[in-house]
């Protein structure tokens, strides 16, 4: 996909309500937090789209939250960018990153960076869009560099060190209502630059509450297996423990 200039933000912080922004939280937990146990301290990046990580502290005693604009941080958060993080060699039991890697160009960067701060042994929980037919206006305005498979999304992280322990599709129950507005947007072909805080489509009341239901059919179903298509890839992955250091008598 074509690099697309910086992005400032991420408007969840204001409609927190909105269908999308809900669902998301529900599925990320139900496919990703069993891979995340018995963290002592968690970085979560993208701090600023507080909604999708709001499980993560039931997870890590302690979790430090960076973003690149602080204008969705709390006043102990840490204004930061994921391509070069400022913190030392093995420092946390968990990373998230959820529709952050989207963002960074090259992701072979944040991804190394994900895996020098994290300790052997630590998760990596990921979240980006799915497929590059579905790529449009809406991505270009949130300064998006590219979408996934999840054999892409496995290559990457698994290029950076890390060991793949699921990949999986979210929001397959309300996925034709997604390939048909990317069709609209596509026959639309409107010309759109990235925006500093992109907009979010307006949804009626009973709209939202209807997809915000459909998307609890996901939930039951990443509860036991993994979707097979879906408008979203949920990644979870660990950094190797070290081998043990031989001893010479």
């Amino acid at each position: 996909m074509p690099s697309q200039p910086g992005h400032g933000g991420s408007p969840s912080h204001s409609v927190e309500d909105y269908w999308w922004y809900v669902a998301r939280s529900d599925l990320l937990r139900t496919a990703l937090a069993r891979y995340a146990v018995n963290a002592a301290v968690a970085l979560d990046l993208g701090s600023a789209d507080g909604p999708s990580a709001g499980w993560i502290p039931h997870v890590a005693d302690h979790v430090v939250s960076l973003d690149i604009d602080p204008r969705g941080l709390s006043t102990t958060g840490i204004c930061g960018s994921a391509m070069a993080l400022p913190f030392a060699d093995e420092t946390f039991d968990l990373v998230s990153a959820f529709d952050v890697i989207e963002h960074c160009e090259p992701e072979a960067t944040a991804l190394a960076e994900v895996a020098r701060v994290l300790r052997p042994g630590g998760s990596f929980l990921m979240a980006v869009p799915a497929y590059r037919w579905a790529w449009s206006d809406h991505d270009v305005a949130n300064g998006h560099h590219r979408r996934y498979t999840r054999a892409r999304a496995a290559q990457a992280v698994g290029a950076a060190g890390l060991t793949i322990d699921r990949v999986t599709h979210g929001f397959a129950t309300v996925f034709p209502f997604f390939a048909a507005e990317r069709l609209v947007r596509r026959l639309r072909r409107g010309r759109t630059e990235a925006q500093d805080i992109a907009e979010i489509p307006q949804v009626p009341l009973l709209l939202n509450s209807a997809l915000t239901r459909l998307s609890r059919l996901d939930s039951k179903v990443l509860a036991r297996a993994d979707l097979p298509f879906g408008s979203s890839v949920f990644l979870a992955a660990h950094k190797p423990s070290k081998p043990p250091t031989e001893t010479h008598q």
